[in-house]
């Protein structure tokens, strides 16, 4: 089986859902993921799926001409002030689309209270069915994999995972051998995308490359191929987002950039399904 690819909501930030689904559609994807939950990002939409029942409807209705799934939705963070709670039309939302799997990350320094958030999390999700994936990230209270292991094995919760994004993988120095020795039924899917190898010496300036300038698939010097090997096969969500290339082409396009390149790169390194491929034609 090919391996299977979803469109990212920062990939197009500011695209709405019923107009992301059919770009999803027409240039290849198989899930989008999408983010009902504001984040105060700029160029982010002033309404949400959770708040306007024309955007829902629309959306249906985009999901259903196109056969397009929806993978994921984000993202939940743990913070400060910030109760579970509030996700609840989220996940909502995300069940009535058919949704798999609810994005965390943990923005508090209270390990404790990471933890009983995110178990209160996983408690409001599983009755959707909802699944809900931790995901570390360098700039977050929760920054590196030791420290996601950490907090999934003290929450204890069978519909807790853990999801790993190639670009915050690299960053945090990760090793690859580190990844093969986790339960596998902990990964549902990953975030795709490269980056320069170079890791920036300021906070600053690997913000602004996490949310404005990432790279396409093969393009930087992260070495995904290892990542993706050392990982099941499983769903691939693109998230990429580059501000400067959105603008020039559109989303569409860069849309279909981002895919193809990274079916490229996954045939070039015959990784996931390209293997079974490849094994088909000799054969």
């Amino acid at each position: 089986m090919a391996p299977q690819f979803s469109l990212a909501y920062l990939t197009v930030l500011g695209c709405l859902p019923p107009e992301m689904t059919y770009i999803a559609s027409r240039t290849g994807y198989d899930f989008v993921s999408f983010r009902p939950i504001h984040m105060g990002v700029p160029g982010e939409p002033a309404v949400s799926l959770t708040e306007s029942k024309l955007l829902l409807k629309e959306t249906k209705k985009a999901m259903a001409e196109t056969g397009m799934k929806l993978l994921d939705i984000e993202l939940a963070r743990i913070c400060d002030g910030t109760e579970p709670k509030s996700y609840l039309p989220a996940m909502e939302v995300a069940a009535e689309l058919g949704g798999c799997h609810v994005l965390s990350s943990i923005w508090t320094d209270d390990r404790s209270f990471a933890v009983e958030r995110f178990v209160e999390l996983c408690e409001l999700a599983d009755p959707f069915g909802l699944t809900v994936e931790l995901e570390f990230v360098p700039i977050a209270s929760v920054s590196t994999l030791a420290e996601a292991v950490d907090i999934l094995k003290a929450a204890k919760q069978e519909n807790a995972g853990l999801m790993i994004d190639v670009h915050h993988f690299h960053r945090s120095k990760e090793k690859v051998e580190d990844l093969q020795q986790l339960p596998r039924d902990w990964f549902r899917f990953l975030h795709l995308c490269d980056a320069q190898a170079g890791i920036p010496q300021s906070l600053e300036e690997m913000t602004r490359i996490l949310r404005e300038e990432r790279s396409y698939v093969g393009e930087g010097g992260i070495d995904v191929a290892a990542i993706v090997t050392s990982l099941p096969e499983m769903p691939y969500s693109i998230e990429l987002p580059h501000t400067k290339r959105l603008k020039e082409m559109g989303y569409e396009k860069f849309a279909q950039q981002c895919l193809e390149a990274a079916k490229s790169y996954f045939s070039k390194h015959q990784l996931a399904g390209y293997q079974a491929e490849k094994a088909k034609k000799i054969t």
